[in-house]
């Protein structure tokens, strides 16, 4: 005779799990979530379940993107401090950022590959590593004994690992999420790990000018990054029983991705119709065109405010307040998301990305003396609106392909390629001294103004159809 029993397990956050107990002892059967398994003289049932632990795993994640994201912005707002201590020019200030985005791309993808062989664990261990070479080789570089040349190597060098570890934090939040959450809290813990990465920049662009000279705020970014590493233990593979059937599933190497995308013949969970593959192009582009903007923008900070008579600090605060009211914004509406717009995630995106665009392109005439109160509502409307994007963003790449990390891999590639499109045509655009004021943005500030409003008018033709949603409340209605 077969016994149902329901109970509820200290480690399951309250979350009641029901299971088919037999009278008589039987080996511990091996099942999917959410599947039965026959065998013998009965029935054993396993339900979803949640775990406390999923939130030390958050916390890891979170503490070290911010840390990581702290050494990309870095340099910005004190590009012109560094020119002169390093004795180096400003474009090679900017491509202490540019090397991190360019490093960035092969990364991303390489992500799904050693996670797919190795586990997420084992691929965060990596970013630890190296987060603390990026910090102790770049400090290496502030040695007084080094030549400009042999010093700015070192930097780049730094900036090089600094790069792996950005691009491990980064992408493999949405496959976190979807590994311990379940759809009432998955798009809150995918917003949760994207916010943390531009927190870091904000703290970054906050910091790097108020600790002292550029030589000193190196040291103290190595600092921070070395006491973040121990977080990493935090984290953990997988829960031993998924929280949703997305869960439950391994997911598919990003190269079964790029065959969906290309319409080529897939697993049936992996498929993707034609009309997912051009919402997935269309968002990828989206989200690669506006993180490239705000990316880009971190690193120019101070070449854009600076020749209109804003100093270092308060450039630093332009771009944190850009960072900070967006953060806030996300924290609040990511619930929302969660629980009562939780099919709605196109629709947003068809509000807020105008909006993006069109506060970008204001900047053309707002970025001009005295105007330090515009400018900070323009950043808060930004920030408010970008940063919202960035969940939203990537929970559609997964909705649309099914594949967590691939999806968050081929989306942040394309946000750092943009990103280094964005930091050398507006760097080319750059006036000369002579102008007035010299070494003004203007012209960088019409490109980035009109590519935004240009990529803007692509969110129309986006619908959006939430694929995994749809099957994860399926088989939710299918479990005991």
């Amino acid at each position: 005779m077969t016994e149902l029993i329901e109970k509820s397990d200290s480690e399951s956050s309250g979350a009641h799990t029901k299971i088919a107990i037999e009278d008589a002892p039987s080996p511990t059967p091996v099942f999917s979530a959410g599947e039965s398994f026959h065998g013998g003289t009965g029935t054993t049932v396993a339900a979803y379940r949640l775990y406390r632990w999923r939130f030390a795993g958050l916390l890891g994640f979170v503490i070290l993107n911010i840390v990581a994201a702290m050494g990309w912005p870095w340099f910005g707002p004190i590009s012109n401090e560094m020119a002169q201590e390093f004795g180096i020019t400003l474009d090679q200030v900017n491509w202490l950022g540019n090397i991190v985005a360019l490093v960035y791309l092969p990364v991303s993808l390489l992500i799904p590959v050693v996670v797919a062989r190795y586990g997420v664990r084992r691929c965060c261990d990596i970013g630890a590593v190296a987060l603390l070479l990026a910090a102790w080789i770049r400090y290496a570089g502030t040695a007084m004994a080094l030549t400009s040349s042999s010093a700015y190597a070192l930097l780049v060098i730094g900036q090089f690992f600094a790069s792996i570890a950005q691009a491990v934090y980064q992408v493999l939040g949405p496959k976190y999420s979807e590994t311990w959450f379940d759809l009432r809290s998955r798009t809150t813990a995918t917003m949760v790990i994207a916010i943390s990465n531009p927190i870091g920049g904000a703290v970054g662009q906050l910091l790097s000018p108020l600790v002292g000279g550029p030589r000193h705020s190196i040291l103290v970014l190595g600092i921070i990054s070395t006491a973040a590493v121990p977080f990493v233990f935090l984290i953990r593979k997988a829960p031993p029983t998924p929280p949703t059937y997305a869960g439950s599933k391994t997911s598919p190497s990003i190269f079964s991705l790029l065959n969906a995308l290309l319409g080529r013949e897939s697993h049936p969970d992996w498929h993707m119709t034609l009309r997912e593959r051009i919402d997935f192009i269309l968002i990828a582009f989206i989200f690669g065109v506006n993180v490239g903007a705000t990316n880009a923008f971190a690193i120019l900070t101070s070449q854009i405010f600076e020749p209109q008579g804003y100093s270092s600090d308060i450039s630093g605060l332009m771009g944190a307040c850009l960072l900070l009211a967006g953060i806030i914004a996300a924290i609040v509406t990511a619930p929302l998301f969660d629980r009562v717009f939780t099919h709605h995630l196109a629709v947003t995106t068809k509000i807020m990305v105008p909006i993006i665009a069109g506060s970008w392109l204001s900047l053309i005439w707002a970025v001009k003396p005295n105007n330090t109160g515009g400018l900070f509502a323009i950043m808060a409307i930004i920030g408010i609106c970008a940063v919202t994007m960035l969940p939203v963003g990537l929970e559609l790449g997964c909705e649309l392909t099914r594949n967590a990390d691939g999806s968050s891999a081929i989306l942040w590639f394309m946000g750092n390629l943009f990103g280094v499109i964005f930091i050398l045509s507006q760097g080319a655009l750059r006036a000369g001294p002579d102008a007035a004021p010299p070494l003004n943005m203007h012209k960088a500030l019409i490109f980035n103004g009109a590519f935004l409003m240009g990529s803007a008018a692509l969110i129309f033709l986006v619908e959006g159809k939430m694929t995994r949603k749809a099957r994860d409340e399926e088989k939710n209605m299918e479990a005991p």
